[in-house]
C-alpha cells in the first residue's frame, strides 16, 4: 500500500497556533523546532489552551534564531532572539520534569500582556524521553510526532452536524491514502525518505473542542468520537509516532507501508 504526505505542520511554541510548512527536516525530537519553546506559571507548569484558550490565536515562527509570534491585539509582533545562556528553569508537562532555559523578561512581559497571565517563555533544554517507543522528545506532550489520515477526519465530519478542520486535532503529518483510521493499523512508514514509527493510539482532550481560528470552545468532536471511538485509554483519534531515520520530508512525498 502506498499512500501521499498532504501536510506538514510544526508548533514551535506549545500550545500555540501550528505553522503550516511544504518542508521540513526531521529529527530524533520530531519535526524540527517542534515544541521548542513553552509558557510555564511561576511553579514551572506549563501553560495551553486547556486552561487559556487564547493561546489558539497566537502565531509563532522560529528559524532557528528568532522566535516571531503575532498575536490579536498586539501592538507590534514579539520578535525575540532565542538565546541558549539563560538561567535554567525546572519545569512541568503533564506532572513530568523537564527543564527549559528562561527566555528573558521582555519575552515574558510580552506574553503576559498579551494573555493577561503571569508567564515566562522558556527554551528546551536536556534530554527528555518518551514513555514508550525508544523516542525523544521535546516539549510535546508524550511523543515526537502526531500522525492523521485524511480520510480519519472525512469519516468523522461525515457523523458531525458540521465539519471540522484537520487543525483541530493539531498533527505533525497528515497523510492521504491510508484509508479511514488506516494510521491506527500499520507499524512503521517510511515517508520521502525517512522510516517512522506508530506507537501508540492519540488520546484526545478538550483542546480539540476549541476553535483554532477564534479560540471559542464547544462540545464538539469530542462528544461524537465517544459514541464510536471510546477505548480504555481514552477517545482516540490519530496515532502517536517516533522517527526511526531521518532526512527532510517534503508535502507530495510518498508514504509506503513497511509495517502492517
Amino acid at each position: 500500500m502506498t499512500a501521499t504526505l498532504t501536510g506538514l505542520t510544526v508548533y514551535p511554541l506549545k500550545s500555540g497556533g501550528g505553522t503550516p510548512l511544504t518542508t521540513a527536516g526531521l529529527v530524533s525530537r520530531g519535526l524540527r523546532h517542534d515544541r521548542e519553546f513553552m509558557l510555564v506559571d511561576a511553579d514551572g507548569r506549563f501553560l495551553s489552551q486547556r486552561t487559556s484558550p487564547e493561546m489558539a490565536l497566537l502565531r509563532p515562527a522560529f528559524d532557528g534564531e528568532a522566535l516571531t509570534v503575532a498575536a490579536p491585539g498586539a501592538a507590534e509582533p514579539l520578535v525575540h532572539k532565542a538565546t541558549v545562556d539563560g538561567p535554567v528553569r525546572d519545569v512541568t508537562v503533564h506532572g513530568k520534569d523537564c527543564a527549559g532555559v528562561d527566555q528573558g523578561d521582555e519575552a515574558a512581559l510580552w506574553f503576559g500582556s498579551v494573555l493577561g497571565l503571569d508567564c515566562r517563555l522558556v527554551r528546551f533544554t536536556g534530554h527528555r524521553p518518551t514513555s514508550r517507543g525508544g523516542g525523544e522528545l521535546m516539549f510535546a506532550d508524550g511523543y515526537p510526532l502526531l500522525v492523521i489520515s485524511e480520510e480519519s477526519l472525512d469519516d468523522l465530519n461525515a457523523r458531525l452536524d458540521a465539519p471540522l478542520p484537520m487543525d483541530r486535532f493539531r498533527p505533525n503529518l497528515v497523510l492521504r491514502g491510508l484509508g479511514a483510521y488506516g494510521e491506527d493499523r500499520v507499524r512503521r512508514l517510511r515517508v520521502g525518505g525517512a522510516v517512522i514509527e506508530m506507537v501508540k493510539p492519540s488520546a484526545r482532550c478538550v483542546i480539540t473542542t476549541i476553535d483554532q481560528r477564534t479560540a471559542e470552545r464547544g462540545r464538539e468532536p469530542l462528544r461524537t468520537l465517544a459514541t464510536y471511538r471510546m477505548l480504555d485509554r481514552g477517545l482516540l483519534f490519530g496515532h502517536n509516532a517516533v522517527p526511526r531515520s531521518f532526512g527532510t520530508l517534503t508535502v507530495g512525498d510518498p508514504v509506503e507501508v513497511l509495517d502492517a
